[in-house]
């Protein structure tokens, strides 16, 4: 076998059920496509925030070891340093070593410093080649932190055609048709912002749903429920779980016509996101690699509830790191999720809110940044039909990030190094995938969260979970991924051996607590 390419795709912010062959009604017809015809996971599992997962899928580590376990930032938020640290070594940095061209296009987010070259920038972390941002977020028509190499790349979204989810895949097609034809193997991270807030999108795209909303989120989330089971992704043991209490049912939301144009503008941040990864997949194709190729496709948490603006309202029209002062031509931004700001264009800065991100993550409850279901579900796909991921196969032992880059390394031929550049590193934390993704039966690993306070271990069928500051709540996953019926009560002995295995892990990674 030759040694193949790599091509990791990552989603900022995309729940669960939102691609087609994981039960959604936004087009995706590229995604669909791989998933159908290579492996999909049933139960794969991020750490539930932006960050955190992108330290953790790069290093096989838990993000508490890689020196971000809340996010990157320069105020060391939440006791860590904030950057990713020298105790870890990205995967980015094996495969350069092993002779693999690298290269990077879209967002870092693992760097507190932003304006100057730091040694947590990707540059000196193994890529080679890279055209992104640095920080977590941003306009779409302007993004900050923008930069290709070390070098300010801002002036290239002065062009009025600039929309950074094409940028991220101009640039990744060019990388991968370059290194292609030199007959080189690659690695080639995407790491696109889509379809994380501001809610922007070009009106041609978001005119495509219209009235595909109007049904609103309680009939979306059964309908996706059912495709979920029509795909074969989930079964009887995932219920529809009870709407967000602190939502209106749709038939009483006021202002409908509003909120189905934010959600709107959502689904054409995915599909316009699909619409690059089929360019990305189509280039592979014309180079005569794609046979020669693993693709991987998740997304680092669930759907963000979360309301804008965030905390102080002139303080988060200051942070520069994430929103520009206007847009390009002068404009004032129209900050907020507020009726007589309708999103899409460049002059507004919205998200979707708690609803949409409970149909986002349907079935499952809770959103971003809790290790419920609906914050750490991801869906999850990998094609390589040289390496034997073909099929249309749903693998359902259950993953999480820690097992990408042993799974990275492993098609690879790489080993992980005792260690790099004169210091020992620790072993990645994870195990590869390729086994159960190529049907093979495997057995269940202990799996453990946190982030923010909140809190899970899951073990085989069990899965022990909380939120900051409440108590454990036990959940049988075999016949209630949902988590609808806490078991706690009946099981009281299980309850304190997970969580004393709970406690021992995170006092092993380094788990500082809230």
């Amino acid at each position: 076998m030759r040694t193949p390419n790599i091509v990791l795709i990552l989603a900022d912010d995309l729940g669960y059920s939102d691609l087609g062959c994981y039960g959604g009604e936004i087009r995706t017809p590229n995604l669909d496509r791989i998933g159908r015809s290579g492996v999909r996971l049933s139960q794969f599992y991020n750490t539930a925030r932006c960050s955190p997962s992108r330290a953790s899928l790069l290093t096989g580590s838990h993000p508490h070891q890689t020196g971000i376990g809340v996010l990157a930032g320069n105020g060391a938020p939440g006791g860590y340093p904030g950057s990713l640290d020298d105790r870890c070594v990205t995967v980015a940095e094996m495969l350069r070593d092993a002779g693999y061209a690298t290269g990077m296009s879209g967002k870092w987010h693992l760097s507190g410093p932003l304006w100057e070259p730091a040694g947590s920038w990707p540059t000196r972390r193994g890529f080679a080649d890279f055209f992104g941002t640095l920080s977590g977020c941003g306009s779409y028509y302007d993004p900050a932190t923008l930069y290709r190499g070390e070098a300010d790349a801002s002036a290239e979204a002065r062009d009025p055609r600039f929309f950074y989810t094409d940028a991220i895949t101009d640039h990744a097609v060019e990388f991968i048709g370059r290194e292609a034809a030199a007959e080189r193997p690659f690695f080639a991270y995407v790491a696109y912002t889509a379809p994380h807030w501001p809610l922007h999108a070009p009106e041609e795209d978001i005119a495509g749903y219209d009235g595909v909303y109007a049904a609103g989120w309680d009939e979306l989330r059964a309908r996706r429920l059912d495709r979920l089971h029509a795909e074969g992704q989930l079964g009887a043991e995932s219920a529809l779980s009870a709407p967000d209490p602190a939502q209106p049912r749709w038939t009483t939301a006021p202002h409908q016509a509003w909120e189905a144009r934010r959600m709107q503008v959502y689904a054409a941040q995915v599909e316009r996101m699909d619409r690059g990864i089929g360019r990305v997949l189509d280039r592979l194709a014309a180079s005569g690699v794609s046979d020669d190729t693993l693709v991987v496709f998740l997304s680092d948490n669930g759907g963000c509830a979360e309301i804008l603006p965030l905390g102080d309202p002139e303080e988060f029209r200051s942070r520069r790191h994430i929103m520009p002062a206007a847009t390009r031509d002068g404009a004032e931004l129209r900050v907020g999720n507020v009726p007589c700001v309708d999103p899409g264009p460049e002059d507004t800065y919205a998200s979707y809110g708690p609803a949409w991100a409970n149909l986002s993550n349907a079935p499952f409850r809770l959103y971003k940044r809790w290790v419920h279901e609906g914050g750490i579900a991801t869906p999850f796909i990998a094609h390589w039909p040289a390496g034997g991921l073909t099929g249309g196969r749903i693998a359902r032992t259950p993953f999480q990030l820690t097992d990408v880059l042993p799974t990275l390394l492993g098609a690879a031929g790489v080993d992980h190094p005792r260690e790099y550049r004169g210091r020992e590193v620790p072993p990645p934390e994870g195990r590869s995938m390729l086994p159960a993704l190529r049907g093979a039966p495997v057995q269940d690993v202990p799996l453990f969260w946190e982030h923010l306070g909140n809190a899970a271990v899951r073990r085989g069928r069990w899965k022990l979970v909380r939120e900051h500051a409440g108590p454990w709540e036990l959940y049988d996953m075999d016949t209630d991924r949902s988590e609808l019926a806490d078991l706690t009560e009946r099981h009281p002995d299980l309850v304190a051996e997970l969580a004393t295995e709970y406690e021992s892990w995170a006092r092993r990674v380094g788990v500082i607590p809230r």
